[in-house]
C-alpha cells in the first residue's frame, strides 16, 4: 500500500512538472538583474525599473523604493510589464 500511494505520488509530481513551463511562459518571464548597469546592457532601449519581487510593483530612478526594497531586482520596464508587474500607483 505505502508502494502504491508513492507512485501515485510521483505520478502527480511529474504531472505537475510537465504542467508548469507552459504556464510560466505564458506569463512571460523578465530577466532579474542585481545592477542597474547590467539591466541597462540587456535592454538599451528600454527604461530600467526597480521591481519589488515580493508585491509585484515596479518604481523608476528617483522615487524613493528605487533600488531599496527588502526583496527586488533591476528589470526592463517592458518585461516587468509582461509578466504582470505594475508601476507604484504613488509615486514613491
Amino acid at each position: 500500500m505505502r508502494a502504491l500511494r508513492h507512485f501515485l505520488l510521483l505520478t502527480i509530481i511529474c504531472s505537475l512538472c510537465a504542467i508548469a513551463p507552459g504556464i510560466a511562459s505564458a506569463q512571460g518571464s523578465a530577466q532579474q538583474f542585481q545592477t542597474e548597469q547590467t539591466a541597462q546592457d540587456h535592454c538599451p532601449a528600454d527604461t530600467v525599473v526597480w521591481v519589488n519581487t515580493k508585491s509585484g510593483v515596479y518604481h523608476f530612478k528617483g522615487q524613493r523604493w528605487y533600488g531599496n526594497t527588502k526583496e527586488g531586482a533591476y528589470e526592463c520596464r517592458k518585461e516587468a510589464d509582461g509578466e504582470g508587474d505594475r508601476a507604484t500607483r504613488n509615486g514613491q
